[in-house]
Formats: C-alpha cells, structure tokens, sequence
C-alpha cells in the first residue's frame, strides 16, 4: 500500500535564506523517511503555490495528501488560509483526498531544538540558573497564538533559568528589545535571545536587531533542519494518517 504524500506548505518569504531553510529541512526528513514522498509548496513569495503543487500531484496520479502546516501555532494561517485554499483544490480536484495535518507546537521537540541552537550559541546546563532567555516569537493577533507563546516560556522556566519572556517580533508586545531590558531591570546579567521562528527572514532579522540593541549576551539561531524538527514533521504526518484512519472507521 502506498503511503500519502506529505505535502509541507510554507508560509514563504522574499528572503532567499526562507526558502533555502525550508529546502534543508525538507531533504532531512526525506533522509529520515526513505520511500516517502515529500514536496513543499508555499503560500506567497515563493513558488510553487499550493494550487499548483495539488493539481500536478493529482496528474501524476497521487489520490491521498497529508497537508503540514509548517507553522508553529494556530494562527491566521492555519486556521483560515491553508484550509481555504485546501477547500478549494478539493472541489477542483475531487479525486484527490487531501487532509490537513496539526501545526508544529507546542511540542517537546520544539523546546530540544530551542535546546541544540541554545548550545550550538555557547549556553551550558551550568549558566541556566544565572541566565535569563527571551523566547522571541514571530508574533501574532490571534489571541490563542499568544498564549502558547506564553505558556512555553512558563515550561521553560521550569528548566533551569533563572526567568524567562516571552518577546514578538511583530503584532504584539513585548518587542525582544523590551523584553531583554524587562530582564536586566530586573536584576538578571545574562540574558540568552532564542528565535521560536523556523527559518530566517524578516521578522528573524528584526528580533537579532532587538536582541543587539538591548545588549544581548546570546543570540541563538533560527530553528532551521533540525533533526528533531525533522521528527516533528513526521509525527504530525503520522497524526493525521492515524486520525484520518480512525475516522473512517468510526
């Protein structure tokens, strides 16, 4: 029995790094799931559109697609776009069955990444007690994004910092520039900045800026093709092919 292709849609960006990263983390589950067929689509910038990458699946043939979200909460694009623009390929192409997966987070493989880019900066296990961290998120308006954002920060706290923030590059507040200064107001030396963003891009580059500005002792990189992104991605295919199995013999 052939396995539905999993389809990783991508927000896109004109940054050329976006792509590049989505690219790379793409190779890398393909690399930890041989035999599965992965292809990536984005929803503006960059090509190939979603609608595109569907209709050439359904000439080729393909009738089953697990559609990812590589998002990392349950914002405006996944709750309104990717399922509008699903919604509209499964009435052009209705031999095509096409489920859309869960987001990324929260997820426990999501705070190991934020762990290996920590490291990979310079942050050991003994600087967490005398170390403050900005988890700086792309930001949002959906009040249900936000609060995952801040309930992360409150699980991270519990690791070892000595505090945690939560920081936004856009929408919301605090900027990561506010919140490394809310830090060193009170009273905490260090202060890490770890990106909760996937790959480079705009936002990415405005929360490097904020951390720079405050002053900064560690900046983190991007998640980017993390193997444990790479799992992550596979285990929301896997929750959806299971989810949509259990359906259909409900």
């Amino acid at each position: 029995m052939t396995h539905p292709t999993l389809l990783v849609i991508a927000h896109g960006s004109r940054d050329p790094r976006h792509a590049a990263t989505v690219h790379a983390l793409t190779e890398r589950v393909r690399a930890t799931r041989p035999g599965l067929r992965v292809e990536t689509a984005y929803l503006e910038f960059n090509a190939p559109s979603v609608p595109r990458v569907l209709e050439r699946l359904a000439a080729e043939g393909a009738d089953e697609i697990v559609a990812l979200p590589l998002l990392l909460t349950r914002a405006f694009h996944a709750k309104a776009d990717i399922p509008s623009v699903l919604r509209e390929a499964r009435a052009r192409l209705p031999r095509l069955s096409i489920r859309q997966a869960d987001v990324l987070g929260p997820s426990p493989l999501l705070n190991a990444t934020l762990g290996r880019r920590l490291r990979e900066a310079g942050i050991r296990p003994g600087d967490l007690p005398r170390t403050g961290l900005v988890l700086a998120s792309a930001g949002s308006t959906d009040p249900e994004a936000i609060a995952v954002i801040a309930e992360i920060a409150r699980e991270l706290r519990h690791t070892g910092w000595c505090a945690v923030r939560p920081a936004f590059a856009s929408a919301s507040l605090p900027t990561t520039e506010e919140a490394v200064r809310a830090l060193r107001a009170d009273g905490v030396r260090r202060v890490a900045v770890a990106p909760y963003v996937i790959a480079p891009g705009r936002l990415p580059d405005r929360i490097a800026a904020g951390a720079e500005a405050a002053g900064a002792d560690v900046l983190a990189d991007v998640l980017g093709p993390a193997p444990e992104l790479a799992r992550l991605l596979l285990d929301r295919y896997d929750e959806a092919r299971v989810t949509d199995r259990a359906s259909l013999s409900a």
